[in-house]
């Protein structure tokens, strides 16, 4: 006798293409056997025809994910075990996230790439860049909130808006003293900015980074360095917020010239500062809450576009935070 809250749902993909079904299974049907490991239902598929049985609540979950995922194969996206991973955190609630109140969905085509939002507080996240010259991108890793950032900032240097790109990071990383690593300064800070090269090489290509970087339209700094300067006409991002003290914060925020933006990201999970010095993206976001002109995007482990067991961890390590406090 089958559980009263078990059931059957039945339903077609629209439109009906060939392409995109196969695209949506996946090889061997890998794609359908990951949503049904995820949501503990059994998916049956033939052509365009869907059957899921299982819970009833389990059920609209993964029609939910499945008609994303259909729907992302017709706008060209690969269904990759990432984007696959995206549909599933969207729609473990029950009614799934619209990507933005005004239904529009910000993209950006960089030279080698096209870059779409993989939900609502990424969608946000751009879409607050395009609005606000200051923003705080603030959130577990894995949210995408550096690689928006460098997409970003390389859409508007290609469209001239801005003639600078600088990549700034706090000279503070795990427990790590950089005075036993070789070189400057500089050298000394670059291997903890790859997470930015990665991603600028991913747009642009190798060959068009080494060029910006001869010519230092891209420029790639200690957050020390700035002291003393006024930057126009660029697009700034300081990764690993968290790291800045509230005098460094200060300084970092008040660096900014004419036609210049600001991006600051920042996990507060991960401050690895001495204890009793305060954090400067804590204290920044409090002073500066309210203040017209700033954006403010906060990401959760929903957003997580690693691997699954990512999301996992940043909410067992969140819980047991809870629990201390």
């Amino acid at each position: 006798m089958q559980d009263i809250d078990q059931g059957l749902t039945q339903f077609q993909l629209e439109p009906e293409n060939t392409k995109n079904l196969k695209a949506f299974v996946g090889e061997l049907n890998g794609n359908i056997k990951i949503l049904e490991k995820e949501f503990g239902v059994k998916i049956f598929q033939n052509g365009n025809k869907v059957s899921i049985s299982g819970n009833q609540e389990d059920i609209q979950k993964a029609s939910n994910a499945i008609n994303d995922l259909y729907a992302s194969t017709a706008k060209g996206v690969e269904i990759s075990r990432e984007i696959i991973q995206m549909a599933i955190n969207k729609n473990e609630e029950i009614e799934p996230e619209i990507i933005a109140p005004d239904g529009v969905e910000y993209v950006i085509k960089a030279p080698k790439k096209v870059i779409r939002p993989r939900g609502k507080n990424q969608n946000d996240y751009l879409a607050k860049m395009s609005s606000y010259e200051v923003n705080f991108g603030v959130g577990p890793a894995g949210t995408g909130k550096t690689y928006l950032a460098v997409a970003k900032a390389v859409e508007m240097l290609i469209s001239e808006k801005v003639k600078k790109i600088i990549l700034i990071r706090p000279a503070v990383e795990a427990g790590e003293k950089l005075g036993f690593l070789p070189g400057d300064l500089s050298q000394k800070v670059d291997p903890y900015l790859r997470p930015l090269y990665d991603a600028l090489y991913e747009m642009l290509g190798f060959e068009q980074v080494a060029r910006l970087l001869e010519k230092e339209i891209l420029e790639v700094a200690p957050l020390a360095y700035l002291r003393g300067r006024t930057l126009n006409n660029s697009f700034i991002i300081m990764d690993e917020s968290q790291n800045t003290t509230v005098d460094q914060m200060k300084m970092f925020l008040t660096r900014m010239g004419f036609g210049s933006y600001a991006i600051i990201n920042g996990d507060m999970t991960q401050i690895d500062l001495p204890k009793h010095i305060e954090s400067g993206l804590k204290h920044g976001l409090k002073v500066l809450e309210g203040v017209d002109g700033i954006g403010f995007t906060f990401f959760s482990s929903k957003d997580v576009v690693r691997h699954p067991l990512v999301r996992k961890i940043v909410d067992a390590y969140e819980a047991f935070e809870k629990e201390k406090t």
